[in-house]
C-alpha cells in the first residue's frame, strides 16, 4: 500500500511537470522572435525615413565656400552715350483756323442747294439759292423811283439856269431864284436816296445767291430745300458749317514750369516740332510746328495754352479731335543713357542694379534725366561700358549672383558642375 501511495504521489508530481515544461520553450521563443521582428521593422522604417529626409535636405545645404543659391538669370544692357530728346507729351484738341456757320442775310424760300455734304469747297463756290423774285421786283421799283427823281432834278436845274438869267436882268425877284436853287438841292437829295435804294436792292439780289466765304470742308446740311429762312441770327441755326481743314491747328496746354525753356528756344529763332498722335498715343497722325503761345497762364491749372500748325495734306486731323501732342523742346547731345526698364525706384531712391566683374549685382543710386522712347538719360551714377540689369530685377538684392545670357541662349557663366547641380526650389522674392 505504501508502495502504491508512493507511486501515485510520484505520478502526481511528475504529471504536472511534463504538462508545464513542454510547451513553455516554444511560447517564449515565439514571443522573443516576434518582438525582435517588430523592433527590426521599426528600426528599418525609421532609418529609411531618416535617410530619405537627409537626401531631400541635401540640395538645400550649401557646402562651405559656395553660394547658397544658383546664379539668377537676368537680362542686361551696356550703358552707352547717345542723343536724348526733351519731349513734352500733352493732351490736345484739333482746332480749325477758320470755322464759319453760313447764314442767310435775307428772308426767303430756299430754292436750291449747290453743295455736297462732306466735300471740300473753294472760296466763292455756289452753296444755296434763295427765291430772288421779290428782290428783283424791289430793284425795278427802286430804279423807277430813281428815274422819276432824276427827271425832276433835271427840270429843276434847267429852271434854275433860266431864273438866274432873268435875275441878272432884274426881270424876277431874287427870292424866286433862291427858291429854285433850294428846290434843285432837294431833288438832288431825292436822287441820291433813290440811288441808295437801288444799290440796296442789288445787294439783296446778290444775297439770294449764297457762296462759300472760305476754302474748307462743308458739313451736313442744317436746313433742307424748300424751307423759309430768315436772317435772325438769334434763332437761326444756319444753313451749313464750313471748317478749314488745310492747314489746321492743335491747341494743347503745357505746365508753367516748362515755359522758360520753350520761350528761350523760340527767342533763339528755333522752330519747335510738334507731333500729333492718336487717342491711344500709338499712331503718328501729322507733324507740324509750334506757332503761338497764349497771353496768360491759367490760374486754375497752372498751364499755358499753345497752338501748333499742321499742313494736314492727308486730312488725318479733324476739328475737335482728341490727340496727344508731343512738343520737342530740345535735344541733349551725347549723354549717358540706359534702357527705361533698368531704372528702379525703392528705398534708396532711384537706382539700378549694376553688374560687377564677378557677376554679382550692387545697388547703384543714379540721377535720371528725361525719357526719350525706350531710353532715359542718366545725369550721374554711371559710366559708359557699365552693365545694368534690365530684366529679372524683382528677384535681386545686393550681392546676388547673376548669369548673363549669351548668343546661344545659355548662361555666360554656366559650367558642367553648375549644370549638373539639382535645381533649387524657388521661394517668394525677398523684400528689398
Amino acid at each position: 500500500m505504501d508502495e502504491r501511495v508512493e507511486r501515485s504521489d510520484t505520478q502526481l508530481k511528475q504529471a504536472p511537470v511534463s504538462r508545464e515544461t513542454r510547451p513553455a520553450p516554444r511560447s517564449r521563443g515565439g514571443y522573443w522572435l516576434l518582438t525582435l521582428l517588430i523592433a527590426a521593422g521599426l528600426g528599418g522604417g525609421g532609418w529609411y525615413l531618416w535617410h530619405q529626409h537627409q537626401t531631400a535636405q541635401a540640395p538645400r545645404t550649401a557646402p562651405p565656400g559656395r553660394a547658397a543659391a544658383p546664379p539668377q538669370p537676368v537680362g542686361f544692357a551696356t550703358v552707352d552715350r547717345g542723343d536724348v530728346r526733351i519731349v513734352l507729351n500733352e493732351l490736345g484738341t484739333v482746332t480749325s483756323l477758320d470755322t464759319v456757320t453760313v447764314q442767310t442775310q435775307i428772308a426767303g424760300q430756299l430754292q436750291e442747294i449747290g453743295y455736297t455734304e462732306g466735300k471740300v469747297v473753294r472760296k466763292g463756290d455756289f452753296l444755296a439759292q434763295i427765291d430772288p423774285r421779290p428782290y428783283i421786283a424791289a430793284l425795278e421799283q427802286a430804279k423807277g423811283t430813281l428815274a422819276k427823281d432824276q427827271g425832276l432834278l433835271a427840270q429843276a436845274q434847267t429852271d434854275l439856269k433860266r431864273y438866274q438869267t432873268l435875275g441878272r436882268q432884274d426881270s424876277i425877284a431874287q427870292q424866286q431864284v433862291d427858291d429854285q436853287r433850294f428846290l434843285v438841292q432837294q431833288y438832288a437829295g431825292a436822287v441820291q436816296t433813290d440811288q441808295g435804294t437801288v444799290d440796296n436792292a442789288k445787294l439783296n439780289l446778290e444775297y439770294c445767291r449764297i457762296v462759300s466765304p472760305l476754302d474748307g470742308q462743308v458739313g451736313l446740311r442744317l436746313v433742307d430745300m424748300g424751307n423759309y429762312v430768315t436772317p435772325n441770327t438769334a434763332t437761326a441755326t444756319g444753313l451749313v458749317v464750313i471748317a478749314q481743314i488745310q492747314p489746321i491747328s492743335v491747341v494743347f496746354a503745357v505746365p508753367e514750369d516748362n515755359l522758360p525753356d520753350i520761350v528761350q528756344r523760340l527767342r533763339a529763332g528755333a522752330s519747335l516740332t510738334v507731333e500729333a498722335y492718336d487717342r491711344s498715343d500709338t499712331r503718328l497722325l501729322a507733324t507740324g510746328s509750334l506757332s503761338a503761345l497764349d497771353s496768360q497762364i491759367s490760374t486754375t491749372t497752372g498751364t499755358l495754352n499753345l497752338r501748333a500748325i499742321f499742313a494736314n495734306p492727308d486730312e488725318m486731323l479733324y476739328p475737335n479731335q482728341f490727340v496727344n501732342a508731343r512738343l520737342l523742346v530740345d535735344t541733349m547731345k551725347n549723354v549717358i543713357r540706359v534702357p527705361v526698364p533698368a531704372i528702379q525706384r525703392g528705398e534708396p531712391g532711384t537706382f539700378v542694379y549694376l553688374i560687377e566683374p564677378d557677376n554679382t549685382v550692387s545697388v547703384r543710386v543714379v540721377k535720371t534725366g528725361p525719357i526719350d522712347g525706350g531710353f532715359q538719360a542718366v545725369l550721374s551714377g554711371l559710366e559708359p561700358g557699365d552693365k545694368v540689369v534690365t530684366d529679372g530685377t524683382d528677384r535681386l538684392k545686393e550681392g546676388a549672383v547673376v548669369s548673363l545670357p549669351t548668343a546661344k541662349g545659355k548662361p555666360a557663366d554656366a559650367t558642367p558642375e553648375k549644370a549638373a547641380a539639382p535645381p533649387e526650389r524657388r521661394h517668394p522674392p525677398e523684400a528689398r
